[in-house]
């Protein structure tokens, strides 16, 4: 249909830098086209790769699937912004589920802010000194869950004893 056009590698900086903004703005969807444009002519540009992931979760509330942003986490080049970005992913689909559905997504929205924190912990032991944006991170979805008692993990089936013939 429309082939795309290449963005210039001296536009980088100042195409980021707008993709930024559009987030601000809340205009996730100007920033992800951005990033793909840049990521287009620079695969491996760490701050794309971000910033594309943070502007897809922003993007769950229009019905983004969490796996859309999911996809970008191994071409992250650092161990620690691997785990980080992936419990940021959880953690913003659950929000994005509780804000957009009934009681009966309070087992998923448990479910996820749980794998968000386990991210997390993992974040926090490879975190570099002085960092504990993780720990930050932990800690809201725990007093999340503290303030929604209603979230509860989903309960387990009994095992059925296996009956002898």
């Amino acid at each position: 249909m429309f082939e795309l056009k290449p963005l210039s590698m001296r536009a980088i900086p100042g195409a980021l830098s707008k993709a930024e903004r559009y987030r601000l703005l809340g205009e996730p969807w100007q920033a992800e086209s951005i990033c793909r444009d840049v990521l287009a002519v620079e695969p491996g540009n760490q701050t794309a790769l971000v910033m594309l992931i943070l502007s897809l979760t922003d993007q769950f509330e229009q019905g983004a699937a969490a796996q859309d942003a999911l996809q970008f986490i191994a071409k992250l080049e650092d161990e620690y912004e691997r785990a980080y970005y992936s419990g940021i992913i959880h953690e913003r689909r659950a929000f994005a589920l509780f804000r957009h559905s009934d009681y009966r997504s309070g087992h998923a929205v448990y479910s996820l802010l749980e794998h968000a924190m386990d991210w997390y912990e993992k974040a926090q032991a490879l975190r570099p000194t002085g960092n504990d944006d993780a720990l930050l991170r932990w800690n809201t979805c725990a007093r999340f869950l503290r303030r929604h008692p209603q979230l509860s993990p989903a309960p387990q089936e009994e095992p059925q004893p296996v009956g002898s013939e």
